[in-house]
């Protein structure tokens, strides 16, 4: 059983092997940093590896709690995930360094091994980095923008300009010059 988020040897895998990883807290303030997160209060990676020589597949459920800052307010934003995930490791394709390589849909989640290990912890960690909603707010953040002075996006866009002018032309052009 792989319960470490390091490389691992290709030569240790072995077929149906379990993949049950809990970092320690040490652990998580780590990849907290790594991924610019105030906290990770839990996580943990439950897998299956598939040897399909010189392949290997990942395929499990990824489960965290954690603690963002709010892109509107800093404030902290608490976030649960329970996301499966599904890797694939391959070996580097051989080619013409200058030859151009097309990328098939099913291409786009491989990555790529040495030949000696593949990167499991870095590939779990980056999974959990696209599981984390970009963009996390307070449940008030639109209200204390609007106490700020700041405009909506419909209100700052082209449209809430639109619907400015369309206004001002409805009150007899008020506040225009003559």
């Amino acid at each position: 059983m792989i319960d470490r988020l390091e490389p691992v040897a290709l030569a240790t895998l072995r077929d149906g092997e379990t993949v049950a990883i809990a970092p320690d807290a040490e652990e998580r303030a780590g990849i907290a940093a790594r991924l610019g997160l105030e906290a990770i209060e839990a996580l943990r990676f439950d897998a299956t590896i598939q040897r399909e020589d010189p392949a290997v597949s990942v395929t499990g459920t990824l489960a965290a709690r954690v603690v963002h800052a709010c892109v509107a307010t800093g404030d902290p934003v608490a976030e649960t995930i329970e996301e499966p995930f599904a890797l694939l490791f391959a070996p580097h394709p051989e080619h013409d360094e200058d030859a151009e390589v097309e990328l098939g849909v099913d291409d786009l989640d491989t990555i790529f091994h040495n030949g000696r290990e593949i990167a499991l912890g870095d590939a779990l960690v980056d999974t959990l980095a696209l599981s984390l909603d970009p963009y996390p707010r307070v449940a008030d953040a639109d209200a204390r923008l609007r106490a700020a002075g700041v405009l909506s996006e419909e209100e700052a866009g082209a449209f809430g300009a639109l619907a400015g002018l369309k206004k001002k032309l409805e009150d007899g052009g008020e506040g225009e010059p003559s």
